[in-house]
């Protein structure tokens, strides 16, 4: 069977340039390429359910991310920015769900199914520790002696174990193509041979994937749906484009700085050639929704063509592909790769973010020093059970705990459990 026909892709300078759109099977009730995740044809759960006759498997697990504690904790995470700085900036809930609106611009031309994109869009930062970054890093070294910290691996535990919602099973209990787009978003975990490759090279998976992978496999040396594929690359243009509209809202950035950038400045160069006394902020909004457009067109295009030549005619073979599929086109890859350097260097690793950055990285350590130390200082469904001999149990479950905290409620125990708390709302 061919690739699904794609409409032929305008040039983008036009002012009526349009995205690919795939077109619907005739006769069929939704617009799913042959290459899609088939919700009726799911890989299952660990728990067998009876299903909703009103909501696919996919919707049913978007649905169950929405409602759970893990998801709404992130309103009170940081995403770059400390929220408490101020208001505008993003935090990790307004991102995700900026990934989840991008996820389905891009599922939907391609013909995927959109439910299931924004599933995993939405659940890929469940896994986050306070304060971003700086948390997971220092969660990282605090576990360093118990096979360490990774927020990916962690939004496996929140959802396969520690959302404690239904009364015949921990965690949510969703789909295996839900649980496979969470661990592989970024690509397969092992090679051939079942050695881990990537970000794990020369060592071992991390603890939550090996052990979930006893109950379910996920067929860790493949590559990912197309659906999980799509959230990844989702995830990029998000973070780049409202990470550098973050910058240039705090003052770390100017406009005409952006003007050498490969992929900003044209874009930039227009919007002042055809609108000169624009005011600032509209420029700042105009540049970003059009840098997030041109990105997603272009990743539209060069998936269709990716498709089109490995003549994919399943998600089986979009896993199979021996490469990733939903992916920019090499001068988009090479100006995005450039904007993550810039955005790197004066905005991630600037002074006034890594002051910060300092003191929250200070304040989880010593969180995790303190309750490893005596875990009856955790709340008694987190203290209780645990054996004073297993110190990896221990370290764990100290884990897990602070990960789920937010920002705040991180502080707040700090100040509870400590005489001096550092302040982190030094201003900008």
């Amino acid at each position: 069977m061919a690739a699904a026909p794609l409409n032929p892709q305008p040039d983008p300078a036009s002012a009526s340039a349009r995205i690919p759109v795939h077109e619907p099977a005739r006769g069929g009730a939704r617009w799913r390429a042959p290459y899609a995740c088939d919700p009726a044809a799911t890989g299952g759960r660990v728990h067998a359910e009876e299903e909703d006759l009103a909501r696919s498997v996919f919707q049913r697990d978007r649905d169950r991310i929405v409602h759970s504690n893990a998801f709404r904790r992130l309103m009170h995470k940081t995403q770059v920015f400390i929220q408490h700085e101020r208001d505008h900036f993003r935090t990790r809930l307004t991102h995700t769900l900026e990934v989840a609106q991008i996820a389905r611009s891009i599922a939907r031309p391609l013909g995927l199914d959109e439910d299931l994109a924004e599933a995993l869009a939405l659940a890929h930062d469940l896994g986050h520790p306070p304060f971003g970054h700086a948390g997971e890093r220092a969660l990282d070294n605090a576990l360093a002696a118990h096979e360490g910290f990774d927020h990916n691996a962690q939004s496996l535990r929140v959802v396969t174990l520690l959302e404690r919602r239904y009364p015949l099973f921990d965690g949510l209990n969703l789909t295996w193509e839900t649980h496979e787009g969470l661990v592989k978003h970024n690509g397969p975990l092992l090679d051939a041979a079942g050695h881990a490759i990537g970000a794990h090279a020369g060592g071992a998976l991390p603890y939550a994937i090996r052990s979930f992978q006893e109950r379910q496999d996920l067929a860790l040396h493949l590559f990912a749906g197309p659906e999980a594929q799509v959230a990844a690359i989702s995830d990029d243009i998000a973070y780049d484009c409202h990470d550098l509209e973050d910058g240039l809202r705090a003052g770390l950035l100017a406009l005409a700085e952006l003007e050498a950038q490969p992929l900003v400045g044209p874009i930039l160069t227009g919007i002042l050639d055809e609108f000169p006394a624009l005011e600032p902020a509209r420029v700042v909004h105009e540049l970003v929704r059009r840098i997030i457009t041109e990105m997603i067109r272009d990743v539209l295009k060069e998936t269709a063509g990716a498709i089109a030549e490995k003549g994919v005619e399943s998600s089986t073979d979009v896993r199979r592909a021996g490469e990733t599929l939903v992916r920019f086109s090499p001068d988009m890859a090479r100006a995005e790769a450039a904007l993550k350097r810039f955005l790197y260097e004066r905005v991630y690793r600037s002074d006034p973010v890594m002051r910060r950055v300092r003191i929250a990285e200070a304040l989880v350590a010593d969180l995790f020093e303190a309750l490893f130390a005596d875990p009856t200082l955790m709340p008694d469904d987190w203290g209780r059970g645990l054996d004073d001999e297993d110190a990896f149990a221990r370290a764990r479950r100290v884990a897990d705990y602070i990960a789920g905290m937010t920002d705040r409620y991180a502080v707040s125990e700090h100040e509870r459990l400590f005489d001096a708390t550092p302040d982190l709302v030094e201003r900008i």
